[in-house]
């Protein structure tokens, strides 16, 4: 069955860094745009920032542009987030996606498998 299993959350201070990698498994990766989504209690699960199938496309959410970069690698099933100058902000659970398509796509029903989530805390 398909997993993507994401890891690299955890505790930071405002201004650090964290890299986010997700490991996929089960499926085609490559035949799958992926994206990164973050949400807060109580609130949607919004995209952060999202990659072609190919990595050759990127969109970032406006409050992330020049802090978050979207990576993959498609010979080892896995696709990244690195995440430099938190902000307290920042803080949510977040999750990778994955979505039979070419380009990104926005809508979080789209996406047709998740991961468990990671913990980011930025602390201020």
């Amino acid at each position: 069955q398909v997993q993507l299993v994401e890891s690299g959350g955890g505790l930071v201070q405002a201004g650090g860094s964290l890299r986010l990698s997700c490991a996929a498994s089960g499926l085609t990766f490559s035949a799958y745009a992926m994206g990164w989504f973050r949400q807060t209690p109580g609130k949607e699960r919004d995209l952060v920032a999202g990659l072609s199938w190919d990595g050759g496309n990127t969109y970032y959410v406006n409050s992330v542009k020049g802090r978050f970069t979207i990576s993959r690698d498609n010979a080892k099933n896995t696709v990244y987030l690195q995440m430099n100058s938190l902000k307290p902000e920042d803080t949510a659970v977040y999750y990778c996606a994955a979505v039979r398509a070419v380009a990104t796509v926005a809508k979080a029903t789209r996406y047709d498998y998740w991961g468990q989530g990671t913990q980011v805390t930025v602390s201020s």
